[in-house]
């Protein structure tokens, strides 16, 4: 029996469009920053830096800082200008988002359970967000407070989805071979291709996201509250070996 259960946060444990979360985000972030750049400017400038964390396969850098590596240059400042101003932005405004997304209680149920049986839970979210608004969005989920094993941050992480360093990753830092884990997710691509490693694979149906290819089959399939009710009925979840 698998001992390590990975989630997914976005569309997965925090029902949302993630599409129209991130533009949403962009535009409350935007009124923010006018004297950092000019809209256009930092829309592209803020997405470039995201597309080269996601591109990175240095493996030394961590994720924060490939994105800070990109970003500065390209507004022109430096991290000390900059850094209060995201902080302040975080703190005080990206908590009223939460009103753009749906939070299900299935989630913290689910995440409840398993720790209570003994398995080890890592919310495995693409850690293209710094820690505080990844903790943010475990509070809207429900999970914020609970005994996770793992939590993926961007200052603490070298690699994102879908590059399967970024599950190699968690699986090096917990000790574990990936056979001994199933990824939960609700995108085919970025969580899927974490079975190319030999972690076992659920896809959530609720807020599926599939761009077509590459294309993977997951293990088992359906909603939260298929998984739910699964992890009553079948006996493989039933205690951890």
């Amino acid at each position: 029996m698998r001992r390590v259960v990975c989630f997914d946060l976005d569309g997965t444990l925090l029902p949302m469009n993630t599409g129209a979360f991130v533009q949403t985000y962009m535009e409350s972030i935007t009124p923010h920053m006018m004297e950092v750049a000019p809209p256009k400017h930092l829309y592209q400038s803020v997405m470039d830096a995201f597309k080269q964390m996601v591109k990175s396969t240095d493996g030394v850098k961590t994720n924060a800082e490939v994105f800070w590596h990109h970003f500065l240059p390209a507004i022109g400042k430096d991290e000390a200008e900059i850094l209060p101003i995201f902080e302040q932005y975080y703190a005080d405004h990206f908590p009223k988002l939460k009103r753009y997304v749906e939070p299900n209680p299935l989630s913290r149920q689910i995440v409840q359970t398993l720790i209570e049986r003994g398995y080890d839970v890592v919310v495995a979210t693409n850690p293209v967000f710094p820690r505080i608004a990844i903790e943010e969005r475990l509070q809207w989920a429900g999970v914020y407070d609970l005994p996770l094993n793992m939590v993926t941050f961007s200052e603490e992480t070298h690699y994102c989805k879908p590059n399967p360093q970024y599950y190699q990753e968690i699986v090096d830092r917990l000790g574990v071979k990936a056979e001994d884990c199933m990824m939960i997710g609700n995108d085919v691509q970025e969580d899927l291709v974490a079975q190319t490693l030999g972690m076992k694979t659920y896809l959530v149906t609720d807020c599926l996201i599939d761009r077509g290819t590459p294309q993977y089959q997951p293990d088992e399939q359906g909603s939260l509250e298929d998984l739910w009710k699964m992890i009553h009925t079948d006996k493989r979840w039933l205690e951890v070996d």
